[in-house]
């Protein structure tokens, strides 16, 4: 069974080229598609604080998707894990999932800070951020998955 998805939106700003680190100060734009939606789709969004944005990695090729197993980042320091034990971008179907602020909602525009995507990625779904929705309960992972997001969201000297 295929699935096909139609954007809703775009990101608009930020980075133009993909960099592992260093998202936490990177602002952008999350344009809904005004052939689609009105202001009205976005009524009551302004009252969180914080977007689950769910974009397709578009500039990845199909040659480059991963099925099995690989060293995060190519580091072989880290163990070879399968693609489901990672949050890489050369997922099966490309699909990137993030967390990030909502700074203010402008008409179809949405404000954002930390969105680890490109200027011009699809986005396939805006959702608010709700407590609720996090974890039950406690957290795991292994240290090798802690190391590679030490810098993820920190910002540089010059605040990116």
């Amino acid at each position: 069974m295929d699935v096909t998805s139609r954007p809703v939106a775009h990101v608009v700003g930020g980075r133009d080229e993909v960099v592992d680190d260093r998202w936490g100060a990177v602002a952008a734009i999350v344009r809904l598609d005004g052939e689609q939606f009105a202001e009205e789709a976005l009524y009551g969004l302004a009252d969180f604080s914080h977007l689950e944005i769910v974009y397709h990695f578009d500039r990845v090729p199909a040659d480059r998707i991963e099925t099995g197993a690989r060293h995060p980042r190519g580091n072989t320091d880290w163990p070879l894990v399968g693609i489901f034990a990672q949050r890489g971008k050369n997922r099966p179907n490309r699909l990137g999932v993030s967390r990030c602020e909502l700074l203010r909602v402008d008409g179809l525009d949405l404000h954002v800070a930390g969105l680890d995507a490109v200027a011009g990625t699809p986005v396939l779904d805006i959702k608010p951020y709700l407590a609720e929705f996090g974890p039950r309960g406690e957290v795991r992972q292994p240290a090798w998955s802690s190391e590679l997001m030490r810098d993820y969201y920190e910002c540089d000297e010059a605040g990116e």
